[in-house]
């Protein structure tokens, strides 16, 4: 299930306000100008889909998004728990930056933890399957995968070059909570 948390930004451990339907979610994110979507897929996706066969279920809200904002390149993203290099990306991304475009990522598969850091406030997202979340440029944020990252996202970029960060130096992320990889079941 998405959730959303929000914090003050002295105190990681106690939210001000917590919501998890997906409407009140959206609201609140639009309140500080942050969209957050529900997509569903034209057709079926199979597991070990390619990413053209994944941006071509999501086609028709791929290109609502390029003409609404201009996005010019994208891409799909897919990391599994035994991914050689998940914990120096898991590192790179659990630092506070922004960028200077929107950050755009939509679930396919899998979650992942968008922390935004607006004015005094943190807003923690647990983005899940079917959640689009688009960050605008310039705002202070984090991402958390967890120890065992497992999702498949499809990204949108106005720059080709894709994914640049501009690291604020700031350690706030280091002071609220991580994503705990989800349990094993047989």
């Amino acid at each position: 299930m998405s959730r959303l948390r929000i914090f003050h930004e002295t105190d990681g451990n106690t939210p001000l306000r917590v919501a998890t339907a997906h409407a009140e979610i959206a609201r609140e994110l639009a309140a500080v100008g942050v969209r957050f979507e529900r997509w569903d897929a034209s057709r079926p996706i199979a597991p070990g889909a390619s990413p053209d066969e994944v941006i071509a279920a999501y086609r028709a809200d791929i290109d609502r998004l390029m003409r609404e904002e201009g996005y010019r390149a994208v891409d799909v993203i897919s990391l599994t728990p035994d991914h050689p290099d998940r914990a120096a990306l898991r590192q790179k991304f659990l630092n506070e930056h922004t960028h200077a475009e929107d950050e755009v990522r939509f679930f396919v598969a899998g979650r992942g933890l968008f922390t935004l850091h607006i004015g005094e406030k943190v807003y923690e997202v647990l983005c899940q399957a079917g959640d689009l979340i688009g960050v605008p440029d310039g705002t202070r944020h984090w991402f958390d995968m967890s120890e065992a990252p497992s999702f498949v996202a499809i990204r949108l970029f106005t720059n080709p070059a894709g994914w640049v960060a501009n690291f604020t130096g700031d350690d706030i992320a280091s002071r609220f909570p991580r994503l705990a990889a989800e349990p094993v079941t047989a």
